[in-house]
């Protein structure tokens, strides 16, 4: 009896000493892959792959290669919401979105709920695009990253440059997209519109991705007469009303935050001369070296959100490298205390995370639509022309009284 004992014994001490199995990162890319949105979700979804693809071919993570699967949200919360939890049965780490604030909210909310279910199984959600004010405002938690920038802070990146450009004016429109963040743009613009200078001469509010001739929200811009233009609109709401600026010939300059989406170039032609974007990153500033990179693994240049997408996933691949699981289980909580304190250098500048709220502290680059640049844009003579860098403590804003994050 002793001996079977002692044998048991020799056994259990044997299996506690054997290293802990190697856990791969499991990265789910929940994304509108389907539907008027696909447009931004698929280039998400590449930049997140070249990026995975990058680090798997140095060794991956914790010693095991990057898992990364895809779902299809359909561009839809209620279809999110239903993916989720075939994402947290599958047994992700981390979820990614971007292409829709009103989407990423849910999932936002979804990793929230599940996390406080399950504290041993906690998911990051991770979000390379999400811009609305309450992803880290009231529906801000420890989990959740804000991986870019914001209403407010394209806005006073666009304002400051193009007044100190003299191209801004005294009369603005502001059009922009019926939901979160549209209202977060027009709320921005008017904020800005007494250091601008500028007098908001009408503000248009209107459906998401149902629109399909912009004809008339461009004569009313023309009966406005404004200088400038303000909008955040994105994917086909961008695309069409570019499209009916073109056709119009309207002679407005375009203040944007989304203009170097594919399509939009060539959909407004040479009236897109002159119009501005402010965003996260310009490969006008580049060596070239990554352009020629990301172009071979996916036949394109890397445009709108690409290049801030992939250096997401290498600020998460970064931080977690710091974190150290030792080809062991991978932590959420653990991951998340490693990407709050995690610093790095893009060819942009530095990028680091508030801890109050978890928002992307980042620069952002105001570019000018030109002739004879580097990259020209959908085939066309035209481009991006960086005019000024503003480092993020130029353009961030305080951290919003709603989010009450309750750390770990």
């Amino acid at each position: 009896m002793k001996t079977k004992f002692a044998l048991a014994g020799a056994v259990a001490l044997a299996a506690l000493a054997l290293p802990a199995q190697a856990e791969p990162l499991r990265i789910a890319i929940l994304e509108s892959l389907s539907g008027s949105q696909t447009s931004t979700g698929r280039l998400f979804a590449t930049a997140i792959h070249f990026a995975v693809e990058e680090a798997n071919a140095r060794g991956g993570f914790n010693g095991e290669m990057i898992v990364v699967t895809e779902y299809d949200n359909g561009g839809s919360p209620i279809t999110a919401a239903a993916k989720f939890q075939q994402v947290a049965a599958d047994g992700a780490h981390v979820v990614m979105s971007g292409s829709s604030s009103a989407v990423t909210g849910q999932i936002s909310e979804d990793v929230r709920k599940y996390n406080l279910r399950n504290p041993d199984k906690r998911i990051i959600f991770y979000s390379p695009g999400a811009e609305a004010m309450e992803i880290t405002g009231e529906k801000c938690h420890f989990h959740s990253f804000r991986m870019t920038t914001t209403a407010p802070m394209r806005v006073t990146a666009l304002v400051k440059v193009m007044k100190e450009d003299g191209t801004l004016g005294r009369r603005v429109y502001s059009i922009n997209q019926n939901y979160s963040w549209g209202m977060d743009m027009e709320r921005a613009i008017k904020a800005s519109a007494a250091s601008g200078g500028y007098e908001v001469v009408e503000s248009t509010l209107h459906e998401v991705n149902k629109i399909q001739d912009f004809a008339p929200f461009v004569a009313k811009i023309q009966a406005a007469k404004p200088d400038t233009v303000i909008t955040g609109n994105w994917s086909n709401d961008l695309l069409l009303l570019m499209k009916a600026v073109g056709d119009a010939g309207l002679k407005a300059r375009f203040a944007t935050t989304f203009l170097d989406q594919p399509g939009n170039i060539g959909n407004a032609g040479t009236v897109a001369m002159g119009h501005y974007v402010a965003n996260p990153f310009n490969i006008e500033l580049t060596d070239g070296k990554f352009p020629a990179d990301y172009e071979k693994f996916s036949g394109h240049i890397p445009a709108y959100i690409e290049p801030q997408t992939v250096n997401t996933v290498r600020m998460l691949l970064k931080a977690g490298d710091a974190a150290d699981f030792k080809k062991g289980r991978i932590d959420a909580t653990q991951l998340a205390l490693a990407i709050e304190n995690t610093r790095m250098e893009t060819e942009m500048g530095t990028w680091s995370i508030r801890k109050e709220d978890h928002q992307l502290l980042l620069p952002v680059v105001v570019s000018r639509v030109e002739k004879g640049v580097k990259y020209p844009a959908d085939g066309t003579d035209l481009g991006f022309r960086p005019i000024k860098v503003l480092p993020a403590e130029d353009v961030v804003y305080p951290v919003q009284a709603s989010c009450q994050m309750r750390r770990p």
